[in-house]
């Protein structure tokens, strides 16, 4: 008996531990696990609200636009350095931060633009807000104000070698068109007619315009209208266009109404410009069109004449081999026979 009622203790103790506890198997170890377990589901809903939590985030993120002000040439990039929060030495290694990011912002599925960053035009935004050029604040809110008003390109992976050239032309075209568009609003009523002189001049341009595409015909076209505006200024405005026989000509607003702008300086100027036009039709010669402005309209050159502006170089006046592959005609007549 005795040695039964040791194998039992002997049991008892085996399963509650020497001092009666429960052992492994008991509840008491059932409830610890509940806890664990509790305490890893409560950690699970934490971390799947966070990840939650992020996704909306970068769904909001990629519904906001992102703009980089892009300083594009040495000398931009020296005037800067004077600023100490501008902490960039060396205008490579910039550039490469700067297409790093921009690859970066393209990861994130938003929409980028690339403006340039003019340090002259910054230094005179802040003087006229009140903000301290040497703040990121302040190049960040310049950033966001000439993308807004300025000539920006969209950030689609392209390489800066080519996105650069892209930026410098549509700011130049941006800068042509504003300060062409001032010459014509300072133009005043006609003392004639009483009509606004600048309206009447881009009105009369544009119907030049669209006459010069009727004449031309079917093809690629490539327009290029050149006058000499005050203070030695020279304006240019470059057009590109297609058309298919028996259609209208497809063009861009944006290139149609710095073309026509330009061309309405020269009109309402009376200044001694000129527009040259290039078709290219598959399995046929360029031909080269040409026109000068006279008295306010349009003349059509002759075709020794278009021969010769193509033909002579502009600054040493010697002459130059003519383009294999292209044909120089006299410019088709134009507009009214009175300006």
């Amino acid at each position: 008996m005795q040695h039964r009622k040791h194998d039992a203790a002997t049991a008892h103790t085996s399963a509650h531990g020497e001092d009666g506890t429960q052992g492994p198997q008991d509840g008491q170890d059932h409830t610890t696990a509940a806890r664990h377990a509790g305490r890893h589901g409560h950690a699970r809903r934490r971390a799947r609200a966070g990840d939650a939590r992020r996704a909306r985030h970068r769904a909001l993120r990629r519904d906001v636009p992102a703009t980089v002000g892009l300083l594009v040439d040495d000398r931009d990039f020296a005037a800067m350095r004077r600023y100490p929060t501008f902490l960039f030495d060396d205008h490579p290694d910039y550039l490469r931060h700067t297409e790093g990011l921009l690859k970066a912002l393209s990861t994130q599925g938003g929409h980028t633009t690339v403006a340039l960053f003019d340090p002259e035009e910054f230094a005179h935004y802040c003087r006229e807000t009140g903000l301290d050029p040497d703040s990121s604040a302040s190049r960040s809110r310049y950033t966001a104000e000439i993308a807004s008003t300025g000539a920006t390109i969209a950030y689609t992976g392209q390489p800066l070698d080519e996105l650069v050239p892209l930026l410098v032309d549509r700011t130049a075209r941006q800068t042509t068109w504003e300060y062409a568009t001032s010459l014509l609003g300072g133009l005043g009523t006609c003392s004639d007619c009483g009509e606004d002189a600048g309206r009447s001049a881009f009105d009369r341009a544009s119907r030049l315009l669209i006459e010069l595409l009727d004449g031309a015909g079917p093809g690629t076209h490539h327009l290029v209208c050149s006058v000499p505006a005050e203070k030695g200024q020279q304006l240019l405005a470059v057009l590109h266009t297609t058309r298919a026989a028996e259609a209208p000509a497809v063009l861009d607003s944006a290139e149609a109404a710095e073309f026509a702008t330009v061309l309405a300086v020269g009109i309402a100027l009376e200044s001694p410009g000129g527009v040259v036009l290039r078709t290219s039709t598959a399995d046929a010669p360029d031909r080269l069109h040409g026109w000068r402005l006279h008295g306010g309209r349009l003349v059509a050159l002759t075709e020794a004449e278009v021969f010769s502006a193509y033909c002579t170089d502009a600054d040493t006046g010697e002459p130059l081999s003519p383009e294999p592959g292209v044909e120089y005609r006299a410019g088709f007549a134009v507009g009214d026979t009175q300006p």
